[in-house]
Formats: structure tokens, C-alpha cells, sequence
């Protein structure tokens, strides 16, 4: 079979569908993964062949309407959980002719589209092939879902749909105990495998120092002007915290931030370092705090949009995180909330239940099985 992958938005999209192309191919299965310029170097570091369907960023379609004029972002968090689903939905029209293009040349026999790329189960229904939603957080509110269609109504019509299509098969990576109680997708359960570009290692970053050990990370889309100052504030936070502090962060912008800080900062493989971390600290990134579940880890969980408030409510009603939301997160609430995370055990206990919950749900290499007998 071929299977096509369509993703984008940032790199933290490749990897979350990185294991399951994987495990297509290592099934025997022709696999090509679409995306942006933005996401190449992950998807060409997971070892798959990509092609680039667009050169504009997400942070554009986010900032900017379809005739490139700026867009004033708003307070309102409804506002900007609806405002994501615009910028999804302009990607989303930006990939679409670019799509069919590379369809008619390379014809798939299913089309498994990230979350937010809704461009997929266009393509899949102009094709005539099914159409796989492949989760890559903890859940996306559905006020997304109806903004996008409401941005690719042009596209939509103009192809004779009235919406965009239903999908065939649903994938969800977050582990049962902590989906939503309501409005959860009827999907099946894949394990999540934490991936992202690999260093070279160095020891430290697999081995336990004698101290206890923080991560703190504010996504990979971290830039000037995009969750910068929202990490250096934060690593700010943690500097009266008894442990030894990583801040993970792009190297594009690692060097300037290690001044902003003061502290050493760089790219880590936290596929790698999380293994050896006793707390992760973070924006509440769906791809982080799964990381953290999968690994046990307790979580210190300060989002930083109003879309990643729910999740992180659930992971710490689950008893393995605890949330502290903007505006609330002073310096000495921060050190004392990481303080209670390192030092009460049941945070670690729930934690490494979860992660007993992630190690049980189906492999990728099994939901290929089910990919493959789709009808």
C-alpha cells in the first residue's frame, strides 16, 4: 500500500506522526510524508522521505488573513482557540492544489492527515481513498475543528462539500484516563512514542547526576517573539529551586536565550533526557506532556494558550502534574509548586501509573494492522 502523511504547523507535528510512518514502512508499505518548509529537516532526521507542499510558515497563516494583511490577536480565549482553527483552515487551503498535485504523480491508498491538517480529508475524499485523523496531542477543542471549515468554505464549495469529510479511522495517542470526559473522539488507541531530532549524544544526557534533575521547555517553535520571553521568564522562575535546571530550546535561538538566562541552553533529545528527569516544566505542549506520561515523569504545567488550560486540568486531576495558569505563576508559586512536584511521592506514583497505562495501549506496528483492512 501507499500511504500518504500530511502534517505541519512545526516540527513537534512530524514527530508525532514519525512512529506510525515508520512503523508503514517497516510493514513493506510505500510511505511519503507532505508538510511544510518548516517541518522538513524533522521529517528528513526521522529517516522519511518528505515533500514540501508550502514555504509559509504556520506563524504566518496565524498572524496574517489570506490577503496578507495583519491580524490583531485578542484577549478572549474563545477568540483564540477559533483564531487556531483560521490559521489551520488557511494552511489547510494553502496545501490543497500543491496536494492534488503531488497525488497525481504519487497516487496513495489512504491519506493519514495530522490533527489540524485539514486538508487531508479533503484530498482523501477527492481521491476516493480513506482518510485517517492521526492525533498528535491531547485533544484539540472542536471550536477549531468549526473554525477551519468555516476559513476553507471557498475550497469546500468550490469542490461541491458541504464540510470537510468524515474520517474513516480515528488514532488517539492520549492515554483513556486522561481524555476527556466529553467530546472525546471514537478512536482507537495508539502509544505514544516520543520522537524529535536526534544530537549527538553526550553522557550526561542518558545518565542520572547526583542531583535531582528539571527539564524546562517552551516547545520547538520557541523564537523572538514566539514563547521567547515566556521561557526566559520561566527558567527565571526556577533559579531558587534546589536541582540541576536543562532548558531545551531550538539552536536557532539557543545562544540568545542562554544570555536572556544565564543558564547553559540547547537542543536536548528529550526522547532521551526525559528518561532521566524528575520533573519536566513546561507550556503544557501536547508533545512534552505526553513525552512525560509515557516516561512517568511528574509535570509542571503553565500554558501558555488558552486551548492547553483543559488537558492540563485532566493530567492534574489525574494526580501525576499540577497547573498553575497565567498570570498566577510567580516566581514563588512556580519554585514552591516544582518543590511539592519533587518532594510528595504520589505525584511520581500516579505519574509512573500513567505511564504503565501508555505502555499497554497498541503499537504503532499493530495500528498499521488496522490501517491496512480499512474499507
Amino acid at each position: 500500500m501507499r500511504f500518504l502523511f500530511v502534517t505541519g504547523g512545526s516540527p513537534a507535528t512530524a514527530y508525532a506522526i514519525t512512529p506510525l510512518a515508520t512503523a508503514a514502512r517497516n510493514a513493506g508499505h510505500e510511505v511519503l510524508v507532505a508538510s511544510n518548509q518548516e517541518t522538513m529537516a524533522a521529517i528528513a532526521g526521522a529517516g522519511l522521505p518528505g515533500v514540501c507542499v508550502s514555504s509559509v510558515p504556520i506563524r504566518y497563516h496565524i498572524t496574517h488573513d489570506r490577503q496578507g494583511v495583519p491580524l490583531v490577536s485578542s484577549d478572549d480565549p474563545e477568540e483564540q482557540m477559533r483564531s487556531i482553527g483560521d490559521a489551520f483552515g488557511r494552511m489547510a487551503a494553502a496545501y490543497q492544489e500543491p496536494l492534488f498535485a503531488l497525488a497525481r504523480d504519487w497516487r496513495p491508498d489512504v491519506v493519514v492527515g495530522g490533527t489540524l491538517t485539514f486538508s487531508a480529508p479533503v484530498l482523501a475524499a477527492r481521491l476516493g481513498v480513506p482518510h485517517v485523523r492521526h492525533a498528535w496531542d491531547s485533544g484539540e477543542p472542536l471550536a477549531v475543528d468549526v473554525a477551519a471549515e468555516r476559513e476553507m468554505r471557498p475550497e469546500l464549495e468550490a469542490l461541491g462539500l458541504d464540510g470537510i469529510p468524515a474520517s474513516q479511522l480515528l488514532i488517539d495517542v492520549c492515554p483513556p484516563s486522561v481524555r476527556p470526559s466529553e467530546g472525546a473522539w471514537d478512536a482507537v488507541s495508539m502509544r505514544w512514542i516520543p520522537c524529535n531530532l536526534q544530537p549527538r549524544l553526550e553522557p550526561w544526557m542518558y545518565t542520572k547526576s547526583g542531583r535531582r534533575r528539571v527539564a524546562v521547555t517552551a516547545g520547538t517553535k520557541t523564537a523572538p517573539g514566539y514563547f521567547f520571553d515566556y521561557l526566559v521568564e520561566l527558567v527565571a522562575k526556577l533559579k531558587g529551586l534546589d536541582a540541576e535546571i536543562l532548558v531545551s530550546a531550538p539552536e536557532a535561538v539557543a545562544a540568545e536565550l542562554g544570555e536572556a538566562t544565564g543558564m547553559h541552553v540547547g537542543w536536548l533529545p528529550f526522547d532521551v533526557v526525559a528518561r532521566t528527569c524528575d520533573l519536566l516544566v513546561h507550556h503544557a505542549g501536547g508533545g512534552t506532556a505526553l513525552t512525560g506520561m509515557a516516561y512517568g515523569v511528574p509535570q509542571l504545567l503553565i500554558p501558555n494558550m488558552p486551548k492547553l488550560v483543559p488537558p492540563s486540568e485532566r493530567l492534574a486531576d489525574y494526580g501525576a502534574a499540577r497547573m498553575i495558569l497565567p498570570g498566577d505563576d510567580t516566581p514563588a508559586a512556580v519554585t514552591s509548586a516544582a518543590q511539592d512536584l519533587l518532594t510528595t511521592a504520589s505525584y511520581g506514583e500516579r505519574a509512573r501509573s500513567l505511564a504503565e497505562e501508555v505502555a499497554g495501549m497498541p503499537s504503532p506496528a499493530e495500528v498499521v494492522h488496522l490501517v491496512e483492512n480499512i474499507r
